[in-house]
């Protein structure tokens, strides 16, 4: 459904025209988050091959720690859809995951060998269970793409951790840490590419540039939010810099406590 050329993604993102073109890439640059889905379904031999997908990227030492847990109860899909802020994708998607970070399987494999595996409980092995989550469904979702499929992530189940582990039923030393929805795009479907900020603000060369300025980006983003329907006076950084303000939590200023009770960061 979605076309756009290596160039045409090129100034979608960046407002310029781009130095080269690399068409073999345009279908990693057309990315966007899609919200409107088809009735169209998702079989299980091509979510099986997703989650081989998702399962052969990379992990550190092997370890493997994260799980997924696909949910097709409408009545379960209803309570994260709540959960989230009633986003309505979560119940209108063909398929949706969440992703956890997952100590628990390696510990209860430790154990039985007579490991206390008390190694887990250091802050390197939840970030390494975090960051293997996160490339397994950014694996997931590429793959995805490539058959046609379109893709959303939900980090708003974090607003409320411990009602997700109930409807879950996980057990110590399992985190949720997001949700995927899957599906086929509507044909109504309007999901756009999305700016991102210029090369220069996020790709360093030998050393951290201090110096960065946002302002063209902010240019930049508030014609993206006035074909979006959102006030352009608002900046991005005015937006982000609200997000980040401490006082718009949603419910997450309880995560650490909540993650330490749970077997991870406690040291």
């Amino acid at each position: 459904m979605f076309h756009e050329s290596f160039a045409d993604c090129w100034r979608l993102r960046y407002g310029t025209e781009p130095p080269f073109d690399v068409p073999e890439l345009a279908p990693f640059l057309r990315h966007r988050s899609v919200r409107e889905f088809s009735d169209q379904p998702i079989g299980e031999p091509l979510l099986q091959a997703l989650i081989a997908a998702a399962q052969s990227a990379s992990t550190s030492s092997n370890l493997q720690l994260w799980s997924v847990v696909s949910l097709d109860d409408p009545a379960v899909r209803e309570d994260f859809a709540e959960l989230a802020g009633n986003q309505r994708q979560v119940v209108q998607a063909a398929r949706f995951l969440m992703f956890c970070a997952d100590h628990h399987r390696l510990r209860k494999a430790g154990q039985k060998l007579g490991e206390a595996c008390a190694g887990l409980e250091y802050a390197e092995f939840g970030l390494m269970a975090f960051v293997d989550a996160a490339l397994a469904a950014e694996r997931l979702v590429c793959a995805a793409e490539s058959v046609g499929l379109a893709a959303c992530y939900i980090g708003a189940v974090r607003n409320d951790l411990p009602r997700a582990c109930e409807l879950l039923g996980l057990p110590e030393g399992v985190a949720p840490l997001f949700g995927l929805c899957l599906g086929y795009p509507h044909p109504a479907c309007r999901a756009e590419v999305k700016p991102r900020l210029d090369q220069a603000a996020v790709w360093h060369r030998e050393r951290y540039d201090q110096d960065v300025d946002v302002s063209a980006y902010d240019e930049r983003m508030r014609g993206f939010y006035i074909t979006q329907g959102m006030k352009g006076e608002v900046t991005w950084s005015m937006r982000s810099a609200r997000r980040v303000d401490g006082k718009h939590m949603t419910g997450r200023e309880g995560l650490k406590a909540f993650l330490e009770r749970l077997g991870f960061w406690r040291r």
